[in-house]
This record gives structure tokens, sequence and C-alpha cells, in this order.
């Protein structure tokens, strides 16, 4: 037993401020409920009225002379409090408060919303909303519409979570056009107490459901949700979770002082969660649907069960009778990252067997306007054969020829007998109405355009690659975490948040970053001197704590042979450093020598509340800001998520070699990441680190910190829980 049963299969409701009022949400809640044909018991709870809607009503929950699971909460914030004090006093284990004037008022709002939340939590009674539009459940056995939508959705096998109770009304319309069954539906409001992990835990228990939407505003809670949602999309028994989020452009990237901070803005966060958690995001509401419908196409196996049907690959083939339409899905097919199935010689020449001279025999199939039913199957039963072919798209246009319906039966009875996903799109309305219905009563997704099926299939593969993703040894790392301590505390005592490359460079150190030898200089003397030192060639750079980005400010000086071009450069960075911020306090010019030549790539991170640290790899140099090929993922990362970032960009292509490159050290990239990873876990100090350019050599070489900057926190930030 899960302690939202009592909210979504309760034995008994009570609708506390039901009303006799038509257009009260009080009343309109109740008569849902009563006309959903709920099959517990319901109680209506109003001091002011004998019956509501012909049923006997309460003054309090506390005279109903039964037990009740459920309590519908719907009345003023100033009364809520006592209202939910009587439910837990009567036992109630499960309580759902629609009324709005809580939280998202603030003040009295809020602090009568804890309190609430505070009474709950010590009850051992769970909460939903407020400021909600309450609960679903259409299942035969419960049929429950504790919401003020009046429409009771079809039942199904998807559940849907929202913070928008507005959208749910939206979202059941339009799941009602397109014959959409749910198994639970739930607006959560404030998420005063119960949030989406909570739901996603319960629905992924929940045998009913296979699988999940999301509509998503905000998280709050980080590693947790990371690590519960990975096992639920990808565990024993995987589940997906598809979403769509809200705000996605509404806030561009802060002013920050690290490369990573200014890239880094709240939008990374989320897809850096996604990728971690196999989450699917849709842009749209038509395309979370369109997401839904894939993933709950399933085939029943030999021993009985239903599996879903994914691709082990991304090989499509398409089948078409209609050239225009089959472009289209080509062209959509390849920019989501598919590819056109090459067919064996003995498809094409099945295909040549059963199609008129003027049909394309290669892929993608036209099978031509004037094409039956018998014809699409014997096509598409070729196709699916291949072993070339990881799953099928077959598009239909209504020609007067046409018989939709049957088609949609042929599709059906070789779909029956293979596991590879064939997706279809019907185009139109009216004319292929009966074919769409055939499918739809069947199971099989269908979709009005070919754009809409290419994406949903591509989705299932992503989603494949994702339950079968590669998992890679971790590395066995030590570090010095105690003197990167005495490094962090003894920088903070100075009063210092910013440390330049100096104090940088001895804290990679302790995480096992390779660096080049360096020391601050204060005259051309000194710098000609260390220079000698240290041996030529080497790089210039100046020191302060008010130059952050020191390549803008004329401040480095690189590939320095000889003494000579030592002094000119020490006079030139402190001269253009002056020039670029004269109020800027300079430390020195640091001497530092060169580090062999690599691939000139970005580790970032930038921490942020509640999730923690968001770390990010990507293209470096001074084309980090420029071509912006990053990616992001929240800390601690293992060396199966480094893998993932580093193959992640687009760039990824260069480290393979290119024109005659050398290959780069990708096994130190990941090494790296996963060392930044345990710095910014053991340090939370820490708030933005950049190390730019690192320098990758070619394999087995490793990688040298070229560049390198650490922010610390503040005392004000410090002192924030």
């Amino acid at each position: 037993m899960s302690d939202l049963d009592a909210i979504f299969s309760p034995g008994s409701v009570a609708v506390i401020g039901a009303s006799t009022t038509p257009g009260k949400v009080g009343h309109d809640i109740f008569a849902n409920i009563l006309r959903g044909g709920f099959k517990g018991t319901l109680y209506p709870v109003n001091p002011n009225a004998r019956s509501i809607l012909c049923v006997k009503a309460y003054s309090s929950i506390l005279e109903i002379p039964d037990p009740v699971d459920l309590a519908m909460v719907i009345v003023p914030p100033g009364i809520a409090e006592k209202t939910v004090g009587d439910a837990i006093e009567k036992g109630v284990k499960g309580v759902v408060i629609v009324s709005a004037g809580f939280r998202e008022v603030g003040g009295e709002g809020l602090e009568i919303e804890n309190r609430i939340v505070a009474m709950c939590r010590k009850a051992g009674v769970r909460l939903i909303g407020p400021n909600c539009l309450g609960v679903i459940n259409p299942m035969e056995d419960v049929r429950l519409n504790a919401s003020f939508s009046a429409r009771m959705p079809a039942s199904g096998n998807i559940s849907f979570i929202s913070q928008s109770g507005a959208l749910c009304t939206a979202v059941l319309d339009f799941a009602a056009d397109r014959d959409f069954g749910f198994s639970k539906f739930v607006s959560i409001g404030n998420k005063a107490d119960v949030d989406e992990l909570d739901l996603l835990r319960y629905m992924h228990a929940d045998p009913d459901t296979s699988v999940i939407m999301i509509y998503l505003e905000e998280l709050r809670r980080g590693p947790e949700f990371v690590e519960a949602v990975r096992e639920i999309t990808s565990g024993g028994r995987p589940m997906p979770v598809l979403v769509i989020k809200s705000g996605r452009t509404s806030a561009g990237a802060r002013a920050a002082a690290s490369h990573t901070g200014a890239l880094a803005g709240s939008e990374a966060v989320y897809d850096a969660i996604f990728e971690q958690t196999g989450i699917i995001r849709a842009d749209s509401i038509g395309e979370l649907f369109d997401l839904a419908e894939a993933f709950n196409y399933k085939q029943e196996t030999a021993l009985g069960k239903m599996t879903r049907k994914l691709p082990a690959g991304n090989r499509v083939a398409i089948v078409t009778n209609a050239g225009g339409p089959g472009i289209l899905a080509t062209d959509v097919t390849v920019s989501a990252g598919l590819t056109l199935a090459e067919f064996q010689p003995g498809t094409i020449e099945a295909l040549s067997r059963h199609l008129p001279s003027a049909a394309n025999l290669k892929n993608p199939v036209d099978v031509i306007g004037d094409a039956d039913s018998s014809r699409y199957e014997r096509s598409l039963e070729a196709v699916i054969s291949d072993e070339n072919v990881d799953g099928a798209l077959v598009i239909l246009t209504p020609q007067s020829m046409t018989n939709a319906l049957e088609t949609a039966r042929a599709v059906v009875k070789i779909a029956r007998r293979s596991f590879k996903p064939i997706l279809c799109s019907f185009m139109g309305i009216i004319d292929v109405s009966a074919g769409v219905k055939f499918l739809q009563e069947h199971g099989y997704p269908v979709y009005k355009f070919p754009e809409s099926a290419a994406r949903a299939f591509a989705a299932l593969y992503r989603y494949s690659r994702w339950i079968s993703r590669p998992q890679a040894a971790d590395f066995q790392l030590k570090h010095d975490s105690a003197r990167a301590s005495r490094i962090i505390e003894s920088c903070m005592q100075q009063g210092r948040t910013y440390l330049g490359e100096l104090d940088s460079v001895e804290l990679l150190k302790c995480y096992g970053f390779n660096t080049v030898p360096g020391r601050l200089s204060q005259s051309p003397d000194e710098a000609a001197r260390i220079a000698a030192e240290i041996g030529y060639p080497v790089a210039l750079k100046i020191v302060s704590p008010q130059i952050v980005h020191k390549t803008d400010a004329g401040g480095v000086e690189i590939n320095l042979k000889d003494e000579t071009q030592v002094r000119a450069a020490f006079d030139l960075i402190i001269s253009n450093a002056g020039a670029f911020k004269p109020e800027a306090e300079i430390s020195g010019v640091l001497v530092q020598k060169m580090a062999p030549s690599g691939y000139e790539v970005i580790l970032g991170m930038h921490r942020y509340p509640i999730f923690g640290p968001l770390l990010m790899f990507g293209l470096g140099g001074v084309f980090v800001e420029v071509f912006k090929d990053v990616v992001f993922r929240l800390a601690p990362v293992n060396r199966s998520s480094a893998m993932r970032m580093v193959t992640g960009i687009q760039a990824s292509k260069l480290f393979s070699g290119y024109r005659g490159k050398p290959e780069a050290d990708t096994a130190e990239i990941e090494r790296m990441i996963v060392c930044l990873s345990d710095l910014a876990m053991q340090h939370p100090e820490i708030m933005e680190l950049d190390v730019n350019p690192l320098l990758v050599h070619e394999k087995g070489k490793g990688a040298t910190v070229a560049d390198c900057r650490i922010i610390l926190k503040s005392p004000e930030m410090l002192k924030q829980p």
C-alpha cells in the first residue's frame, strides 16, 4: 500500500465546502465525483445546507458517521487550517486543497500553508495542493473525478502530472479529441507536500501506468530527483517519462565572472537533468501527446507479457503512396538523428515483384497513388523483414482509390508479426477517419502528419539508446582534499573570493590535474630570470583580481622564445592592463612554461541552489562563447556520464583525428571531468570554476591546464543554508 492510495483510490471522499450553487467550485467538484460514477462513498460537507444534489450534507467532517479516506477541501485560507485539522482528527489519510490564496500570494497565505503542511506531516497525512485542479482516476474500479473539470477522461495507461490546473482542463479536452486515455491525472498546484517526485514514484509502481507525462514549471529537489528518476526510466521496470517544460526562453544567462556562469542559465540545469535521467522533452502539448502515443505502443510476447516496441537502431524505412510526404518524412527523419535504411538486395527484389514499374524501390518506397491495401501490405512486409531496417513509417494520403480502413488492417497484420516499431501517418481527417480509428482502437500510433511520426520514432530511438547505454568501469581516483581545503580556507581568511591562476593551479593539482610550471614576476628583469629558469618557450599573463578574462584585456602573450621577447611582453601586458581597467590592482605578471600543443577544450562548474554543481564541457579557448558548443551535467558524474559529455558536443568528431591530426586523449578528458565533479562535490565553498583552455594531447599523453580561475562563495553566501 502506498500513502498516496488514499488520494487516488479512496474508498470514501468528503467534499468540504460543497455548494448548492451550480458554477461554484464546491458544487461542481461534488457533482463531478457524483456523476462520474465514483465507486466509493461520497459525503458533502456544508454547515448551511441539508443536502447537495439530493445527497445528505454534514455540517462538519467530524459528524460523518463512517470512516473517510480523502478530504477535498474547497474553503478560503482563513478557515482551511481548522478544516484540515478536523479532517486529520477524523482520520483521513489524504487531503487535496483546491482553494487558492496560499503560498502563491505570500504573507499570511504562505504562513497558513506552512502550518497546514506541518500538521499533515505530523499526522502522516499526504497533501496535494493548495491551488490545484484536483485528482482524477478514471479506472473502472475507482471512477474518481475529484476536480473542477466536467470531463471524465477515458481510462488508459498514461498518467499526467501538471503544476498548472488551468492547463489540465485544456489537456483533457485535447485528449478527448484524440481518444486518449489516462490511468491517473493530477494537478499539484503549490506542491506544499506532494511533488513531482512523489508522484513519479507512485505512478512507476502503479500497474495501470506505463507512460508518465509531466507539465513542469520548476523543481524543488535536485540530486534526489536525478537519482530517483534515473532508476524509474532505466531500472528493473523502465518507464518513459515525457515532459514539457515552460519558461525555456524566459530568462537569459546572468552576468557572471566565469564562462560557465555566463553559459549556464537555468535551462541548462533542466537540460542536464533531462539528459541524466532519460526524460524525453517535448516542445509542445501536441508533441507531448504524439510521444505518449508512440511510447504506449506495445506488443504481446510469446509468454503473454506486454513489451514496449523500441527500435534497436536508427535505420528507418518509409513506405508512402505520395512522393511529397515521403520527402518531408525523410527530411525530418535525418534531422532528428535517424537514417534512411539501405535495403538488402533481397528486399529490393521482393519489392520489384509486387510494385508497378513506376514505383520507387529504394528508401523511401513510393507505392504510387493508386496503391491498394495489398500493395501496402507486401511492401511493408518486405522492408520490415530486412535486417538493415530497425522500424518503419507508413504514410497514406487519401486518393480516390485509397481504402484507409483496409490499409490500416494490413499495417496491423504486419505489425503483429514484428517487434520492430511501425508508426503511421494517415494524412487528412474525414477520408482517412475509418483507418485512423481502427489503428487507435488496436493501440497503433497514427499521426496526421509524417513529421510528427518521424519525431516520435526519433524519441523512441533516443529512449532505446538510454536504457541500453553502455556503462564504463569507474576511475580509481585519490585526491588530496585536505590540502585543497587548506588552500581554500587560507584564501577565504584573506578575504579573497577570486582565485587567480596561481592559487587555482595549486587547488587543481590536489585533484589530479596536470599543470605547467610558473611563478609570479614583478618586473621585466624578474620575468626574464624566471623564464630562463623554467625554460623557453614561455607565456606571460596579467595577474589581477579585477581582470578576470585576461585575453580581453590584452593581458596574455604566448610562445615567447628569448629574454628580449619576455621583457617586451612584460611591459606591453602592464600597459594594456592599465588601459583596459585603470583602477585594477595589478599583482604582477605570471611567467609560465608553454604547454605542449593540443585540442583546446573547456571544463567548468557553476553552483546552483537546490541543484548543486552544474558541470560544463565543450570546445574551449577564445571560441567557447562564440560557438557555445558545450554540454552540461549535474554533479556527481561517473565515467559513463563523462563519456557521454565528451561525445555530446558537435566538435567531438575532431577528437578522433581530423585531416591527419592525431587522435585526442579522450580518456584523460573523461578523467578530468570526474575529478572536477569530485572537487565540486567535496568543496561547497567553490561557486564558479573555469579551466580554459585544457589542452588535450594525443592519445596516451594526457592533458594540461593552460589557464584557470576559481571563484569562491562570498561570506554572505556562506551564511545561507
